[in-house]
């Protein structure tokens, strides 16, 4: 059985030839040669450069998770969204070159930019759970997706954020969160509009509602 720490040596060595060459260039030879592995202890540990990806991006999530906040369990959901995501941000601040190589690779690259894309969704799954937001089903894996892409709009912006207060960061991401959740409560008019266009139509002889309406239900908060 691979010991955890040979896996985070592994991850490392992953993370550090990508800041430092572009990713095409991460051969798995290399990789071995950097965490002190051999190839075959390399196989036996990770399938490969996705499934040592995909645990880097698990350790970001643990990282994250364990740090929520508490007292902001009473805050806005928007609000304790942003924390979550601004304080991921803070926990990549070390990986950011190895980020902005892999980022251009996958704009040359569809297929990895579609596996990116999937574990960056999962991510975002359990940020929005850390945030109180359901993430379950299909409108959860469309709230789930949706925060992906304002991940990685924002993550362009943080990528040239120099500043150590990441000020253009935090206002890039307020500005994507405020404008998801006003998508999102548009999407959920039309969705209870559709789901009532969509009822049988009452038996005769059914009361109908006390003001006369379908739309009898108040905004979505």
């Amino acid at each position: 059985m691979v010991q955890p720490k040979t896996r985070n040596k592994i991850i490392d060595a992953l993370l550090e030839l990508a800041g430092e060459r572009p990713w095409d260039e991460v051969t798995l030879e290399a990789l071995a040669g950097r965490a002190g592995v051999t190839l075959s202890g390399l196989r036996a540990a990770y399938d490969g450069r996705a499934a040592i990806l995909a645990d880097f991006i698990r350790r970001i999530d643990e990282r994250v998770l364990s740090a929520v906040d508490p007292d902001m369990a009473e805050e806005m959901r928007r609000e304790r969204l942003f924390d979550i995501l601004f304080s991921r941000f803070e926990a990549l601040a070390p990986y950011k070159q190895a980020i902005r190589n892999l980022g251009e690779a996958a704009r040359r690259d569809p297929l990895l930019a579609l596996e990116l894309n999937r574990m960056v969704t999962g991510s975002m799954g359990w940020m929005l759970n850390a945030a109180g937001i359901p993430a379950a089903g299909i409108s959860g894996r469309m709230r789930a997706q949706g925060l992906a892409f304002v991940w990685a709009q924002t993550m362009r912006v943080w990528l040239d954020d120099d500043d150590p207060g990441l000020a253009r960061t935090m206002a890039e991401l307020d500005r994507r969160l405020r404008q998801g959740e006003r998508t999102a409560m548009r999407l959920h008019r039309l969705e209870r509009l559709v789901g009532r266009g969509r009822r049988p139509a009452p038996k005769r002889g059914a009361a109908k509602p006390a003001d006369g309406s379908d739309l009898a239900e108040g905004h979505p908060s």
